[in-house]
C-alpha cells in the first residue's frame, strides 16, 4: 500500500465530502475508469442517485490536498495513498463507496480490487468511454463555460496523451458509451449490486 504523505491528507478529503449515506447491512465498491471528458463525472453523479453511496471524485480531492495541482507523480502518490486508505476506512464502516478517477493503469486498480476482496464485498467496475469527437467537444465546451460540478484541468492533449497509457480491465466490468442513453447500463448496475 502507498502511505500517504500526510496522516491529515485523509481526515482533509474525510472533512470535505458532503454528507454520507447511511451504512448498508452490504457496502459496495464501485469503480468509475475513463479518459477525462468520456462523461465518468455525469455517469457517477447519476449512479449514485440511484445507489446512495460516498462519491470520492479524484479531481476534486486533489485540489483539496493541493488548491493548485501540479499532476505530477508524487501528487498523485499522496492523492492516491489517502484515497485509499480513505476507500478502506469508508467501507469498513459499511458505507458505499464510488471512486470517480481516471482508474487507467491495471496495476493502480488491483490495490482497490484488493480491497474489495479483503472486506468480502461487491465489487462493480465501470468503463466509461465515448467517441473521439464527442471528447473533443465536451472538453472544449468545459474550456469555455467552467461548470461548478467539474473539477476536471484536462484538456484534449491531456486526453490524447492519456490514451497511450490506458490498459483493459482484466475483471468482469460494465462498458458505457455516454454519448448514448446511460440509462440501461445504470439499471444494470443497481440489479446487480442489489442481487
Amino acid at each position: 500500500m502507498w502511505q500517504p504523505h500526510d496522516s491529515s491528507d485523509v481526515q482533509r478529503i474525510r472533512e470535505s465530502l458532503p454528507d454520507l449515506p447511511e451504512p448498508l447491512a452490504k457496502p459496495f465498491l464501485i469503480i468509475v475508469s475513463g479518459l477525462p471528458g468520456t462523461g465518468k463525472s455525469y455517469f457517477s453523479r447519476k449512479l449514485a442517485e440511484r445507489l446512495p453511496c460516498a462519491i470520492l471524485a479524484s479531481d476534486t480531492m486533489r485540489k483539496v490536498l493541493s488548491p493548485s495541482p501540479l499532476y505530477d507523480v508524487s501528487e498523485n502518490q499522496r492523492l492516491f495513498a489517502a484515497l485509499e486508505i480513505l476507500i478502506d476506512g469508508l467501507l469498513s464502516e459499511s458505507i458505499p463507496v464510488l471512486l470517480d478517477a481516471t482508474n487507467l493503469v491495471e496495476h493502480h486498480r488491483e490495490r482497490l480490487y484488493r480491497i474489495a476482496d479483503r472486506l468480502r464485498l461487491k465489487l462493480i467496475i465501470v468503463r466509461v468511454e465515448a467517441p473521439s469527437d464527442v471528447v473533443q467537444k465536451r472538453l472544449q465546451a468545459r474550456l469555455e463555460n467552467a461548470d461548478p460540478k467539474d473539477s476536471s484541468d484536462a484538456d484534449f492533449g491531456v486526453y490524447q496523451k492519456m490514451k497511450t497509457s490506458r490498459q483493459s480491465i482484466r475483471r468482469q466490468h460494465f462498458a458505457v458509451d455516454t454519448s448514448r442513453d446511460i440509462t440501461p447500463v445504470i439499471e444494470k448496475i443497481v440489479r446487480e449490486v442489489r442481487r
